[in-house]
This record gives C-alpha cells, sequence and structure tokens, in this order.
C-alpha cells in the first residue's frame, strides 16, 4: 500500500481524495493491529497473555477473512518461541524458560528422596505445577502436557532413555485446519506413560514389591508371624519406652532366616519400628480427607490406654526407593501399618486364647462338669470363637478380595496415575472394612480384645484356684498325672473359692453384653455400609452359638 501511494504521489495524481481510496483496503486491519498492540501496551502483558490476546482478537474478527488470516498469522509466528520450549517438554521432560512464560513451574527444592518422609508427597503433586495464564489453544490438553513431561522426568531421573521416537515427533504447530499439535502431544503422552508403567512394572517389579509388603504388613506370611511372636515374645512385652528397636530388629532379621520368608528376593526391606501411642490415638491423628469419619473431638474414642506395651505399639516399615516411592510413598506405608498394627495385635489375642485354651485342655481329666472350670472352658471357647471370626473377616473377606481386585487392575492400568489410584484405592477401602475408620465399631472391638486379654492372664489363677492340688508346688498337670498314675481314678475339683466363679461370671456377663452391642450396632450398620454385612453373620453367629451353649 505504501509503495502504491509513494508510486501515485511521484506522478503527481494523488489526491487526498484518492489517498483515502487506496487506504481503504487496510483500514480495518490497521485498526486490529492498533488495537493489539494498545491492549498490550496498556495491560504491558508477555508470554501465553499475549497469544491469547492475538487469538480472542482473531476470533473477534471472524466475518474478515483478511484481517482474520492477518492475526492468526501473527499468533502462528508470535508463538513459535513458546511452541519450541512446549516441544522440548513433551518430547524430552525438560523446562528451558529463560523468561518464565511457560504455563507449567518447576520447584527445584521439592526432591524425589522426600517421598519416603514426606506424608502429603508433594514431590509428585508440586514439583511440576500448572501456573496461570495457559495458552487457551492448550486450555483443554494443559494437564495431559504436565503429566507426559512428569513422566518423562521420572525416566530421566532413573537413567532411562527419554526421547520420543523421532517417528512419533512432530514439529508443534498452534494453528491448522486439523490441530495437529494435539495428536502430537496425545502420541508424547501415550509413550510416555506406556514407558513408565512398563519400566515400573518390569525393571522395578512394582507387583512383586507389593506382593512382599502384603506377606508382612497384612500378615499373608504366617509361619514368619508365628516364629517372630515366639521369640520377641518378653522384648514385645516391655513398655515402649523400654523396648529395644536393635534387638527386635535382630529377631525379625532371624524369623525372616529361619522361615519359607527366606525366599522372598525383598523381605531384606522389612524394618521394625515402635510406635509411641496406642492404634487408637494414632488414628485419631491420621488424616485421610477423602474418606476419614474420625471425628477429633471424640475423646472417648482417643483416650491412651492406662498401661501399654510393646505389643500395642509395634510395627513393620518397609525400605522403599526412586522411582517406588512414588507409588509406595509415606501415606500409603502409614494406611498400610496402620492396618498391621490391628491385625498383629489381634492376633497377639488369639495366640493369648489359645494359651488359655491349652490350659483348659490340660484339666480335660477332671471331671468338671457343673463347676467354674466347666462354664470358664465355655467362655474362652466363645471368646477364641470371636477373635477367630474376627481375623477371618478381616483376611478372607476384606484383604483378599480387595487385593485381587487391585492386582487385576494393576495389570490393565495404562499409566502411573492410574496404578497410584487404584493402590491408593484399596488401602483405603481395606482402612473403612477392617473398621479403622469407623470410630464406635473399633472401640467395641478394641473393649472385646481388652477383655479376651484379661481372661486370658487370668486363666491360670482361675483354674489352679478350683484344683485341689497333690502338692503347693506341683503343677496342675503333674497333680493330675500323680493321682491318675497311684489310683487310676479321676482328680474331682472342688470350688474351693467362691471368687473364681464370681470371677468368670463377671467376664462372661462383660463379654456377652460387648458381643450382643456389636452385633446390634453391625446389623444397624450394614445398610449404610454393606461390608459390615459380613462381619456381622460372623459375630451373630457366635453370639446365637453362645446362647446354645
Amino acid at each position: 500500500m505504501v509503495a502504491q501511494l509513494e508510486h501515485q504521489f511521484r506522478l503527481g495524481r494523488l489526491s487526498l481524495q484518492g489517498l483515502w481510496f487506496y487506504c481503504q483496503p487496510m483500514m480495518r486491519s490497521m485498526q486490529a493491529l492498533s488495537t493489539v498492540i494498545q491492549k498490550a501496551s496498556v495491560n504491558n502483558i508477555s508470554g501465553s497473555a499475549v497469544l491469547n490476546l492475538l487469538q480472542s482478537q482473531a476470533k473477534a474478527m471472524a466475518g474478515d477473512n483478511a484481517v482474520r488470516l492477518l492475526l492468526e498469522k501473527m499468533t502462528q509466528c508470535a508463538s513459535s518461541a513458546y511452541m519450541s520450549i512446549l516441544e522440548r517438554w513433551v518430547y524430552e521432560g525438560v523446562i528451558d524458560d529463560p523468561y518464565g512464560e511457560f504455563f507449567i513451574a518447576e520447584d527445584k527444592s521439592l526432591q524425589k528422596e522426600s517421598l519416603t518422609q514426606d506424608y502429603e508427597a508433594k514431590y509428585w503433586r508440586q514439583r511440576y505445577s500448572l501456573k496461570d495464564g495457559i495458552p487457551s489453544f492448550l486450555a483443554n490438553i494443559a494437564g495431559t502436557i504436565l503429566t507426559t513431561g512428569k513422566y518423562l522426568n521420572v525416566m530421566r531421573e532413573c537413567g532411562h532413555n527419554v526421547q520420543v521416537p523421532p517417528s512419533e515427533k512432530s514439529k508443534l504447530m498452534s494453528f491448522g485446519s486439523n490441530h495437529h499439535y494435539l495428536e502430537c502431544i496425545k502420541a508424547a503422552y501415550n509413550f510416555a506413560s506406556g514407558e513408565l508403567v512398563n519400566l515400573i512394572k518390569e525393571k522395578y517389579d512394582l507387583t512383586g514389591k507389593l506382593r512382599s509388603i502384603k506377606h508382612y504388613l497384612l500378615l499373608d506370611q504366617g509361619d514368619f508371624l508365628v516364629h517372630f511372636m515366639d521369640i520377641a515374645r518378653d522384648e514385645l512385652g516391655k513398655k515402649p519406652d523400654e523396648v529395644s528397636v536393635e534387638k527386635l530388629q535382630s529377631l525379625l532379621d532371624l524369623a525372616l532366616r529361619t522361615t519359607a520368608a527366606a525366599v522372598d528376593p525383598y523381605h531384606e526391606g522389612l524394618t521394625c519400628i515402635v510406635e509411641r501411642s496406642s492404634l487408637l490415638k494414632r488414628l485419631g491423628t491420621f488424616n485421610v480427607t477423602e474418606v476419614s469419619q474420625i471425628d477429633s473431638s471424640n475423646n472417648d474414642i482417643l483416650e491412651e490406654p492406662v498401661s501399654i506395651t510393646g505389643l500395642e505399639t509395634f510395627s513393620l516399615s518397609y525400605k522403599v526407593h526412586w522411582p517406588l516411592s512414588i507409588v509406595l510413598s509415606r501415606k500409603a506405608l502409614t494406611k498400610y501399618q496402620l492396618i498391621f498394627r490391628f491385625l498383629f495385635h489381634c492376633k497377639h489375642v488369639d495366640r493369648q486364647l489359645c494359651g488359655a485354651w491349652q490350659t483348659h485342655q490340660g484339666v480335660r481329666a477332671l471331671n468338671t462338669r457343673g463347676t467354674a472350670i466347666s462354664r470358664s472352658s465355655l467362655l474362652c471357647r466363645s471368646m477364641l470363637k470371636f477373635i477367630n471370626s474376627l481375623l477371618h473377616y478381616l483376611t478372607f473377606e476384606v484383604i483378599e478380595p480387595n487385593w485381587h481386585m487391585m492386582y487385576s487392575r494393576l495389570q490393565s492400568a495404562n499409566s502411573i496415575d492410574e496404578v497410584i489410584q487404584h493402590h491408593d484405592f484399596f488401602l483405603d477401602k481395606c482402612l473403612r472394612e477392617c473398621l479403622l475408620l469407623l470410630p464406635e465399631l473399633l472401640k467395641k472391638v478394641e473393649r472385646l480384645k481388652s477383655m479376651c486379654l484379661q481372661y486370658a492372664a487370668a486363666t491360670q489363677w482361675l483354674i489352679s484356684s478350683s484344683i485341689v492340688l497333690h502338692s503347693p508346688n506341683e503343677s496342675i498337670v503333674d497333680s493330675i498325672k500323680a493321682k491318675q498314675g497311684k489310683s487310676g481314678q479321676v482328680l474331682k475339683s472342688t470350688t474351693r473359692n467362691a471368687a473364681v466363679t464370681d470371677s468368670i461370671l463377671k467376664f462372661e456377663k462383660e463379654f456377652n453384653t460387648e458381643l450382643q452391642s456389636l452385633g446390634s450396632i453391625l446389623s444397624s450398620s450394614s445398610q449404610a455400609e454393606p461390608y459390615l454385612a459380613h462381619l456381622a453373620q460372623w459375630v451373630l453367629g457366635v453370639k446365637h452359638e453362645q446362647n446354645g451353649l
């Protein structure tokens, strides 16, 4: 236009009217450019804001094809530098942004090692994050872009080749009738996601580590647990402050080496810890934002027991290294530990009741019909039935089916975020169905367990106080054998102290009351929480059998 005006001017033909005529075709384009420059200058914008301004102006001039094409060409030229930053991010996982114009921010203060310590797993969520000012033509795919670079970064941190294959690379263009840049970004995401999942599953054997954790923290390895509880009984019976973690660790290593756990290639990552508070108090401070229903104002559920030992505070931990720490973060391991502590204490109660039952079996040769011992034997059987039913529910009704569901979902997971989602869902579901997030039910179960332990501890006294021993220094079994050896007749038991019968009746009454109360709560809660129907069937079955006895 300028050349044309100059030519007309040199020929002497450029009049004011002619000038106006020759400027007409460019008036709207010049006006659009003026508007863009004025808005950019007044608002002092840069980076993606300039691209958004150019694109919005181009859309506003959709009715004028010439102006629209001009603004689109300006947008494409202006975005070339921006798209080069984007290319490097989605193809290499590197942010090359010297002027801070890219819409992804990097927090270099967060290191991958923090995943094993940081309960909130900030590294995975905040190491790379979206900023304000996302270009409008990338707004719908910004999350995919962020995730693609994150996956590439993980592989680079593992020393793995993170270059997207050349066959899948393409120059990213912000405009075009087919929006080819969107297809390129999706292809890069699919590559990064698939490569990372394969790396986690195959090279670092995620499923093998999860299976190993299930063996120990979810008590799937029975012989290891029994052996450990036998050799660590004295140490675990001490107060938490007096327990030697180093000694427990050596006993744990011994149990692992001398049982079937020795063939597990990952058992060396297992460590033991001793908490400073009971499970109930620990649950009070546990924060599961999506599923927690624990009310911090409920002081009754959070009260600390009068006396706790290492049996109530013992827990296992697992050493997890990068990149598996993305999935097995500190928060995930904490959930495993809460489930372990509950299962471990249930196993302890079961062992104590089994010891009490063996004591009763030792006096089977006596004619105890109609005596306090007979009543005590029935109570012991009811308590054993309760704790066995609870353990059966926790293991076979909760952990096993949920584990298999998670395992099958992990096999079809297409991204590491899906793996994290399935794993977290498994843990949260187990926490809830194991009653750890239902304080009213958990309090009832803990009271019943406490009664079982008190009864098991008093069993020896209850029986010895109800039997006339052959000699003051002779054990119950030895006395029975002596009498049988001499006369072949059964030693008759007599009630020496009415307090024995009263004690057994008191245990029986309190246990029955709490058991019936738990059964009624389970029955009423099973409509809102369907999984409680399974536990209700077992507990109510215990109650009916007990009444029949």
